[in-house]
């Protein structure tokens, strides 16, 4: 077990406090469960809920589970769907968690302890992004090629950075960075590329990504016919984060909780509304992290945070979440574990001789064994409280 002095830090239950029956993260020493939950419904889809729900449709084309399956991909370019609004998901639970983690550790730390701790995890988590692209191409490489770790170790201090300052200045430069983002990507050409274009692999994103990150990196990454941009679109990412803020600071504030609830789905619909709104003019794109993307996706993950809140928090519904709060209080470790370990690839050996008698339930039945597995190891940790945390 790792000790306290280990960058990847195992907490005990004394650190793991739960939410009392009404304060909801108003006080420093409050857990929100809703957020847990959040996380982990979110982490759920990455780690094996998709091929769970291509499973069930492979067991019996219906209409409305063939429409799940379909949300259950990366838009092929213009659009948003669910999987779309994933990584924004993460970058608003970062936000949100930073007030809180905030409120707790000021009880006994100064401000430099708190940023060297700040710098340390973004650190780490930057590392953990090389670890995983290293290991994913076969040879050593710094930077990530459009995944989660990096953006969220860069925004994570971003935001960590502001968390001081009021919450006018941070929507201020929330809206700062998706303003300029947008005139970027409007008005600056690159070589051979006109300014404007939102063409796949032509675009500016993509010309900074060859010329910072260099064409054979790019060559070998196996979805980079698919046009996902890396360094420029750690940009606007930021943006969701301190919406996360915001979102976090509200929670931490005297207002009742339904009073937070209708600010948060203001808020949420207010983005929604934006990014669709824009959209005619800039298109709503992931993979380059159009500004109305950053809009569209970051009210769809208020809302999808409103509903854990509403449900969790509020109304107090809590029996069936122990489906993901073992997902969610081990986020990180299950997340690494997947990205350099195939679970899959191990039950497989022992679930495939008797799937290929099931005919079109094999795949569930292979689905379902290895999310089974990953959550009993995630909920035997969680309850020995051991949580892996930086």
């Amino acid at each position: 077990m790792a000790t306290n002095t280990s960058p990847l830090k195992m907490e005990t239950s004394s650190d793991r406090e739960k939410l009392g029956p009404s304060t909801a993260a108003s006080s420093g020493t409050d857990r929100l469960v809703s957020l847990d939950v959040f996380r982990g419904f979110t982490m759920f889809w990455i780690v094996g809920g998709g091929m769970l729900m291509v499973g069930v449709d492979a067991c019996g084309h219906n209409f409305l589970i063939h429409a799940i399956v379909r949300q259950l991909d990366h838009s092929p370019w213009f659009g948003l769907r669910f999987y779309d609004c994933i990584w924004p998901c993460f970058m608003l639970m970062v936000g949100v968690s930073i007030p809180l983690s905030l409120a707790k550790r000021s009880r006994t730390e100064s401000y430099g302890r708190q940023l060297a701790h700040a710098i340390k995890r973004a650190v780490i988590l930057f590392l953990l992004g090389s670890v995983r692209e290293s290991v994913s191409l076969g040879s050593p490489y710094w930077v990530e090629l459009s995944s989660a770790l990096q953006p969220i170790a860069v925004a994570y201090l971003v935001a960590f950075l502001v968390a001081r300052k009021s919450w006018r200045f941070q929507a201020l430069l929330a809206g700062i960075i998706l303003i300029a983002y947008a005139l970027v990507l409007a008005f600056v050409p690159a070589p051979g590329i006109p300014a404007g274009s939102y063409v796949v692999n032509h675009n500016l994103v993509h010309s900074v990504d060859i010329a910072v990150l260099g064409q054979k990196h790019w060559n070998v990454w196996p979805f980079r016919d698919e046009g996902w941009g890396t360094v420029l679109v750690v940009i606007p990412a930021i943006a969701t984060t301190l919406i996360g803020l915001l979102i976090g600071e509200l929670l931490m504030t005297a207002r009742s909780l339904g009073a937070k609830a209708k600010i948060i789905a203001a808020m949420g619909v207010g983005l929604l509304a934006a990014g669709f709104a824009l959209s005619p003019v800039i298109p709503i794109e992931m993979k380059m992290w159009t500004t109305s993307y950053g809009l569209a996706s970051a009210g769809v993950a208020c809302l999808e945070f409103l509903f854990f809140f509403w449900l969790v928090d509020i109304v107090r519904y809590r029996k069936w979440a122990i489906l993901f709060v073992p997902f969610g209080v081990n986020a990180l470790f299950i997340y690494v574990t997947v990205s350099l370990i195939s679970i899959k690839a191990g039950t497989d050996i022992f679930t495939h001789p008797i799937a290929v008698h099931l005919g079109s339930a094999g795949l569930l039945f292979e689905a379902l064994a290895a999310l089974a597995l990953e959550w009993l190891i995630l909920f035997w940790m969680m309850k020995r409280k051991i949580f892996v945390k930086i």
